[in-house]
């Protein structure tokens, strides 16, 4: 029996990015807001210290900073016809836990999606006729246009201290930036990092491809910063330590370094960390949330009463949470009916190594997010007619690490170990080097997410099953897009050039991205969606939903800026709309 605490304003489940954000805003409004938080509270002073040891082993090959799959896990499989199979470690993504969430060991890649990307169906159907569209595709508008969201997406980058360069100020196009963007209101905050020996040569090979090369938009910064809410941070170091990792330098932008150091000075702020929630309670109506009831690490369970819930842990936590309190239709691929769990989507990355000679990269000299990028094979940047495919990505030289173990480069054909191994690691490790694409996943009918029937976790929980597999509009758009970065990739000169377009069927035991996405998605039709154009549940008009888990369908883009900018777009409203008259802001 659960132990009932006394009511607060606003509960928030997570404190990550998105958790950070809304229990700032909340309090800037006046409430009294409770974040409970699964994982240990994480300070960049103590917990990523300048002294701390950067170590590989720990962080990146024993996932120190991740949530450990005995706490829990989730089954996989590529179809319906296969049983699931519960992930005993984590592979192809890799789950936050703690304060902090994804935030704490981003790579710091701050993309705002094309204006295309929130009206992809309408905008596909327009210039390619609705047969373009794959029949088993789900894929749908936003219910947001990019015009609403850039005042939001400009306030999330003022909080990081974004260093890059504008492309589009005004409808203006501008030089040195990426001419396909969005019209942005001003320009980045910090002007872009400088630029290592590598992406220099690829984006002057990129010129003479006739493409348009641009520095990548960072968040690991160029130059001290002061943001928006007082906090200071620090010009990056190029240590090459940033995904996988925490940054002690302050330089990286993390709810620690932007928005935790406010929001813990406020009295009306509480956070309870290492407790997990476990269901979201709701009135005899089902149309009202109550609270949350959570267990504390004694195993002992709490009811938080609150007037208003709002769930910003990662993607496919959110999605469980909803399943489990009976929030909203369960989906089911076989009818095309319900909201929870349909259109799971995820990203597809392909690269190309190139192996040179009499060339030094220093790869070791690096940063998370720098490097020299091209756009002009991105969502609908290109013509598609004809391709078989719809959908792209951006490509370039990201300099991000040259770490020992993982960034280790061979040409085929090296034995696995032993001294042929060690004299070809020793030849290639500074001049060769790993060119990527970053391509789009939109939304199938077949990939899902429900609750599995068979495991369940110590609470007796059912285990999230996601059914995931690549599509051949995915497949052939990957080929294509690493076709076109191997030929610029060729102008540089390479001895050998390797080309790795990515392959079915998925396969979730390799890491390729952490960017889940899907499963509570927001749109215009209830039916269709979860959740409203301002995140809030249709089903639930007191619950809203933050995160990567309202996205429709992934662009070709990562998603933690958008995430953001949705983050302020909904707290705009429930400050603005919903606290002066709370219940539905759409007419369902």
């Amino acid at each position: 029996m659960a132990r009932i605490l006394p009511a607060t304003d606003v509960v928030v489940i997570g404190l990550g990015w998105t958790g950070s954000i809304l229990a700032h805003e909340m309090c800037e409004a006046g409430l009294r807001v409770v974040a409970i938080e699964r994982g240990p509270w994480r300070d960049t002073a103590t917990d990523f210290p300048t002294t701390y040891a950067q170590d590989e082993l720990r962080y990146h090959i024993r996932h120190d900073l991740f949530l450990r799959p005995a706490q829990e896990t989730v089954t996989m499989r590529n179809n319906t016809s296969q049983n699931a199979l519960p992930m005993r470690t984590w592979g192809s993504f890799m789950p936050p836990n703690g304060v902090g969430g994804g935030g704490v060991h981003w790579n710091g890649q701050t993309w705002r999606f094309l204006p295309s990307d929130f009206r992809l169906r309408s905008h596909l159907t327009e210039r390619y006729g609705a047969k373009a569209i794959p029949e088993d595709m789900t894929i749908q508008d936003w219910g947001v246009t990019y015009e609403e969201l850039e005042p939001h997406y400009d306030r999330f980058e003022y909080l990081c201290g974004t260093s890059g360069k504008a492309g589009n100020l005004a409808g203006k196009t501008q030089p040195g930036g990426n001419p396909f963007e969005g019209a942005r209101s001003r320009e980045y905050p910090t002007p872009p990092q400088q630029q290592p020996y590598a992406p220099t040569l690829f984006a002057k090979a990129a010129l003479e491809a006739g493409c348009h090369p641009f520095p990548q938009p960072s968040s690991n910064l160029s130059q001290p910063y002061t943001n928006t809410l007082g906090m200071k941070l620090g010009p990056c170091t190029y240590c090459g330590f940033c995904e996988w990792f925490g940054c002690g330098n302050y330089s990286k932008a993390s709810p620690q370094t932007t928005v935790l150091p406010s929001l813990v000075r406020k009295l009306n702020f509480e956070a309870r960390t290492q407790c997990e929630v476990i269901r979201i309670n709701k009135d005899a109506s089902g149309k009202q949330a109550t609270g949350v009831t959570y267990v504390d690490t004694a195993g002992e369970e709490w009811e938080q009463p609150a007037d208003l819930v709002i769930l910003c842990a990662f993607q496919m936590f959110n999605v469980r949470l909803l399943l489990e309190s009976g929030i909203g239709k369960p989906y089911d691929p076989a009818t095309n009916e319900g909201v929870i769990g349909r259109n799971f989507s995820y990203q597809t990355t392909s690269g190309v190594d190139a192996f040179f000679e009499n060339k030094n990269f220093n790869p070791f000299v690096a940063s998370g997010a720098v490097g020299m990028i091209i756009d002009d094979y991105n969502g609908d940047n290109f013509d598609h007619s004809g391709l078989g495919f719809v959908g792209g990505g951006y490509m370039g030289a990201g300099m991000t690490n040259g770490r020992p173990i993982e960034g280790l480069r061979t040409p085929p054909g090296t034995p696995a170990w032993g001294a042929d191994w060690k004299r070809a690691v020793t030849d290639n490790y500074p001049s060769s080097y790993g060119f990527a694409a970053h391509g789009s996943c939109y939304s199938y009918r077949g990939n899902a997410m429900d609750l599995d029937p068979t495991y369940i976790d110590r609470f007796g929980r059912k285990l999230l099953r996601m059914t995931f597999d690549f599509h051949d509009n995915e497949l052939k758009m990957s080929q294509y897009l690493t076709d076109r970065l191997a030929e610029i990739v060729q102008k540089m000169g390479p001895k050998q050039v390797v080309k790795h377009p990515r392959t079915g069927p998925y396969n979730s035991s390799v890491y390729q991205t952490t960017h889940l996405c899907g499963g509570a998605v927001m749109g215009t039709d209830p039916k269709t969606s979860a959740l409203n154009r301002y995140l809030q549940s249709w089903d639930v008009s007191n619950l809203f939903v933050m995160g990567a888990t309202a996205f429709p369908q992934n662009a070709g883009y990562n998603p933690t800026n958008t995430v953001g900018a949705l983050a302020y777009w909904a707290a705009q409203a429930i400050r603005t709309q919903y606290l002066k008259n709370p219940g539905p802001l759409v007419p369902v």
